[in-house]
């Protein structure tokens, strides 16, 4: 049977007329999924550690997350031997010296004297960059230059006409010829790309020395040789010794030249050749002579200075070094290479 009064009967009511929920999930909501054990939020704030704030408002990564950037490396400096220095400008005094007056010795019947003398000078380049550059074929493409060097000298000295075009046909000859020689050669084809540049700067180099005598047989050609060299080897000297004796500022830690010796040897070089003309007759002036000088001294200084570029950063690469000799004749010898046209170009210019 059923009672006859409300079980609510004998109770207080509600103060606000609700009667309470039973505990559990709202309706149309379904009970969340029970998980593993439940984690103490004081536990969880310990495990992760405070957070800091970023500038936006974004949390900032913890030092212990962030991964540690490793410390620049400070590359020390290449020490600058003076000794060296002063030996490397030795060397450019005595070969334009020698460049000098062996171009005195040029007339119009007597040409050989003259160019044996650039013969020789390009036998000492193709030994000093072939042992500084070393090609794959090193035996082949020094052969190559010397054959190359023989045969610009005898176009010069040789053709009707004094020009430039023999030599040109000479240096492309040599070139096709040394790539070719090294394209045969089944040992070294996998690197014939790598020594495109060494031999084409070897062929040309040689065959810019010729250019010298074709300068010979032109009128003012002797003069414009002397400017142009004797500027050349003063601002290589001067270059050098100024190295030897304030190597500042360093251009570069790995390179142990200093700016204020390129610019130094450059004016000084320029102002040897401004003073040599103007006891030469015309068609020099001082103001000439000072114009070719300087193009031709800046091209031999900073052709040196590539060249020491070139070593330092074939020593990065971890090229074991060549002969010391043929490595520190490399540069003096390139720069009167790079002279030599820029003395024919101002000559045509200029006078």
């Amino acid at each position: 049977m059923f009672p006859s009064s409300s079980p609510e009967t004998g109770r207080d009511p509600w103060p606000d007329g609700t009667r309470p929920q039973p505990a559990g999930p709202s309706r149309g909501q379904p009970p969340a999924p029970r998980g593993g054990p439940a984690v103490d939020q004081d536990d969880r704030r310990e495990r992760s550690g405070p957070r800091r704030a970023r500038r936006g408002g974004e949390p900032a990564r913890r030092p212990d997350d962030e991964a540690a950037e490793p410390d620049e490396e400070v590359v020390p400096p290449v020490e600058v031997r003076r000794s060296l220095a002063v030996a490397v400008a030795g060397f450019a005094a005595l070969l334009g010296v020698g460049l000098v007056l062996g171009a005195q010795t040029s007339g119009p019947g007597h040409r050989l004297p003259f160019a044996f003398i650039i013969l020789g000078v390009q036998m000492l380049f193709v030994l000093s960059w072939t042992m500084a550059m070393r090609p794959p074929a090193v035996l082949l493409v020094a052969g190559v230059s010397v054959a190359t060097a023989i045969a610009a000298d005898a176009a010069a000295v040789q053709t009707d006409v004094a020009g430039l075009a023999p030599l040109g046909f000479v240096a492309v000859g040599g070139f096709v010829l040394g790539v070719l020689g090294q394209l045969v050669r089944r040992v070294d084809r996998v690197r014939v790309t790598d020594s495109l540049g060494g031999t084409l700067l070897i062929v040309v180099g040689v065959v810019a020395f010729g250019t010298l005598i074709v300068l010979s047989r032109i009128p003012a050609g002797t003069q414009a040789i002397t400017v142009c060299l004797t500027a050349s080897g003063v601002a290589l000297t001067v270059a050098r010794l100024t190295d030897a004796v304030a190597p500042w500022p360093r251009l570069a830690p790995q390179v142990p030249r200093g700016a204020a010796g390129v610019v130094a040897g450059a004016m000084v070089g320029t102002l040897v050749s401004a003073l040599l003309g103007s006891y030469l007759v015309t068609p020099f002036t001082p103001t000439r002579a000072a114009i070719i000088g300087l193009v031709a001294a800046v091209a031999a200084v900073l052709a040196d200075l590539a060249v020491g570029y070139a070593e330092a950063g074939r020593l990065m690469a971890g090229e074991p070094p060549t002969m010391w000799i043929a490595r520190h004749m490399q540069g003096p010898l390139g720069g009167f290479a790079l002279a030599a046209p820029a003395a024919y170009a101002m000559c045509k210019l200029v006078l």
